[in-house]
């Protein structure tokens, strides 16, 4: 019998139409900045011409923070993971504009790509910044940071690799630091929330959110040693 398809996923799809200039960067540039869904795991050394740290960041939007991030960090590669076209095709523009050669595009459900694409203990780090909260109560559910998530996410950190996410919703804050708490492959790097790191840059969501009176808290988590 057919196993049941997976239906968790780790975004959910919103109207809103590209513009012309992230179409065309869409049309034109994921040729040349992007890796295409294969269910195979990737070679990064192969994408990126070397051997170096890999960093995945899951919902990337807009792109500003990981372009933000690659161009500061040059000795690292970084791959985005977006599902809506008008991020993708900004950030694919952004790389172009930059001349980023550390940073790549995919346009694909996370979990499917960190289940298939991402081998066991490949990254140093993984970062999820300012995920949807679905403030409701019965919206719980849909929220990205639920362990079966953490757990892969766990699975592919090498050992002393980290996990930062990041939010201005003190509930989802909470649930984030229950949940993370909770993985036995994790442990984290504070007594409670981190420090923000001085590397993360600020995003739009998280000023949209400092305007309102929202705290914004950091959470580091590493993957244990052994």
């Amino acid at each position: 019998m057919e196993a049941p398809r997976r239906t968790v996923k780790s975004f959910v799809l919103r109207q809103g139409r590209a513009s012309n200039a992230q179409q065309r960067a869409w049309d034109t540039l994921f040729p040349r900045y992007g890796i295409a869904f294969s269910g195979q795991p990737i070679d990064a050394q192969s994408i990126f011409g070397r051997a170096s740290p890999l960093i995945v960041e899951i919902g990337s939007g807009m792109g500003e923070t990981s372009v933000a991030i690659a161009k500061a960090h040059p000795e690292n590669d970084y791959i985005a993971i977006e599902v809506h076209l008008p991020g993708v095709g900004s950030l694919l523009k952004s790389i172009d504009e930059e001349g980023l050669a550390n940073l790549r595009v995919i346009r694909h459900d996370a979990v499917d790509v960190l289940e298939q694409m991402i081998s066991e203990g490949s990254l140093t780090g993984l970062h999820i910044f300012f995920p949807d909260p679905w403030p409701k109560k019965r919206h719980n559910k849909r929220r990205l940071i639920q362990p079966p998530l953490v757990a892969l996410a766990a699975s592919r950190l090498g050992p002393g690799g980290y996990l930062h996410l990041a939010t201005d919703w003190e509930p989802y804050a909470e649930h984030m630091l229950e949940v993370l708490a909770a993985e036995p492959l994790l442990e984290n790097t504070a007594a409670g929330y981190s420090p923000r790191p001085a590397w993360r840059p600020q995003t739009k969501f998280e000023a949209r959110g400092l305007k309102l009176g929202h705290a914004v808290r950091d959470l580091v988590f590493l993957r244990k040693q052994g």
